[in-house]
């Protein structure tokens, strides 16, 4: 078991945040197959404080859901205290994590993201303003080693996290320049590890099965697993990881019968999270191309699959499969998402050439922190 102060983990694995795909749909699907804690996509301090339609959309949770984890980006200590605040006191949340791991240029062209930890003062102020408004709730950090390799953060970051009353931190083994490309460094989240000594880390990136994180933990000692792109078509990855950590050798092997299961269960949480069978089903689409990965379904079906726009459309296509197609481990497993290319971190102005915020530098931060477009 691993605690998030009041939270206790009996399967220690979070599942990371990510945006226009944790939303309360896929977290219930995937509740539905294993244990954790369940975080939903990144919403904005600013965009919550002022009640923005989709953020409230988003931050929502079903009753079956517990606990409820919220991740917040923002770029200002005063703005994200009083999203914290709104959370404990509207109990909208039973945890709160923090997004310094985002690599996406709209977010670190800001200084927000994974380029913020660089400004130490910033990061400091952020992460205890969120502690000091929380109340009871506990404040995670999610982080990345840096912006680059001459600019690495990951261990200052965590010991500030530590000092200012985090309760756990997770470290994804790559920099903002590596994007989501080649090997996470799995070296980094072990030193991050025994730098961090009275709060739990977990480590992230490149945990595609269950043996994975079990490596993970044996190499580094972390306490727990972040889990983002390797469960994309695969929420039954949770219940892979929760039999590995209770000493189980069963695993999820599906063949197309459950695969067509579970993307019709994915279908009906989605129409009823919009409230809205059309939308519901254009969201899914997006989904096709994880979840038939590995399976011969043929470019006609999955081009139909792609244009679904009602449950009864779905169903009519499903029932075509070939459902005496089984489990092809060669094709499913493996790497999930798109990995990209190393590139260079878009970042504000001179952002590099000192690690204390200029006054244009923070007058810049003020104003973006503004940004009420919710996700």
């Amino acid at each position: 078991m691993v605690s998030i102060g009041p939270i206790d983990l009996d399967v220690p694995v979070v599942l990371a945040p990510m945006a226009g795909v944790t939303n309360t749909a896929f977290r219930r699907l995937c509740r539905e197959y294993g244990a954790g804690l369940y975080v939903c996509e990144m919403i904005t301090a600013r965009a919550l404080i002022e009640r923005n339609a989709e953020t409230m959309r988003l931050i929502s949770h079903h009753e079956s859901e517990t606990p409820r984890s919220v991740q917040l980006y923002s770029v200002d200590a005063i703005t994200v205290g009083k999203a914290a605040r709104m959370i404990a006191e509207e109990d909208l949340a039973d945890h709160i994590d923090l997004n310094f791991g985002c690599p996406v240029p709209k977010v670190t062209r800001r200084g927000g993201g994974s380029a913020l930890p660089w400004k130490r003062e910033l990061f400091e102020a952020i992460v205890s303003s969120t502690v000091k408004n929380a109340g009871d709730l506990p404040v995670t950090v999610k982080m990345r080693k840096g912006i680059d390799d001459d600019h690495l953060t990951h261990i200052e970051a965590g010991r500030i996290a530590e000092a200012v009353g985090a309760k756990a931190v997770t470290l994804h083994g790559r920099t903002t320049h590596d994007n989501y490309s080649g090997t996470a460094d799995w070296s980094a989240i072990g030193k991050l590890k025994e730098a961090v000594t009275s709060i739990p880390v977990f480590g992230n990136g490149d945990v595609w099965q269950a043996e994975d994180a079990l490596r993970m933990i044996d190499e580094t000692g972390v306490d727990g697993v972040t889990v983002g792109r390797a469960c994309l078509g695969r929420p039954w990855l949770f219940g892979d990881l929760a039999n590995a950590f209770n000493g189980s050798d069963e695993r999820h092997r599906p063949g197309l019968t459950e695969i067509a299961k579970a993307f019709r269960r994915h279908a009906e949480l989605l129409v009823e999270f919009f409230e809205d069978e059309n939308r519901g089903c254009r969201d899914l689409r997006k989904h096709v191309a994880w979840y038939f990965k590995g399976y011969g379904i043929g470019g006609e079906v999955r081009r139909q699959l792609s244009t679904i726009s009602s449950i009864e459309q779905l169903d009519e296509i499903l029932a075509t499969l070939d459902h005496s197609l089984g489990y092809d481990a060669v094709g499913v497993e493996g790497q999930r998402g798109r990995a990209g290319s190393p590139r260079r971190p878009i970042l504000p102005e001179h952002w590099l050439e000192t690690r204390d915020l200029t006054p244009d530098q923070r007058s810049n931060l003020i104003e973006d922190a503004a940004d009420t477009t919710g996700g």
